[in-house]
C-alpha cells in the first residue's frame, strides 16, 4: 500500500499499524501526535489503527527546550 507520511509517499505492508509505522521510523509515541486523514488518532488507539492505502498522515514530534 502507499501512504503520505508528512508529504512523502511511502509504500509500506498491508495491515500496517500506527504503532509499527512509529517504530519503523524510529519516533518515540509518547513524544508525538499522529493526525490520519484530517482526524486526530488517540495515543490509545495507536495499535488498533491499521493504516489503508492512500492514507495521508501528518506526525509531529514534540521537543522539548528553553
Amino acid at each position: 500500500m502507499r501512504i503520505l507520511v508528512n508529504g512523502e509517499w511511502r509504500d509500506e505492508p498491508d495491515g500496517l499499524t500506527v504503532t509499527q509505522l512509529l517504530a519503523k521510523l524510529s519516533i518515540e509515541p509518547l513524544r508525538c501526535a499522529v493526525e490520519r486523514n484530517k482526524q486526530i488518532v488517540p495515543r490509545a488507539k495507536h495499535a488498533a489503527t491499521i493504516l489503508a492505502d492512500q492514507d495521508q498522515l501528518e506526525i509531529v514530534t514534540l521537543v522539548g527546550g528553553g
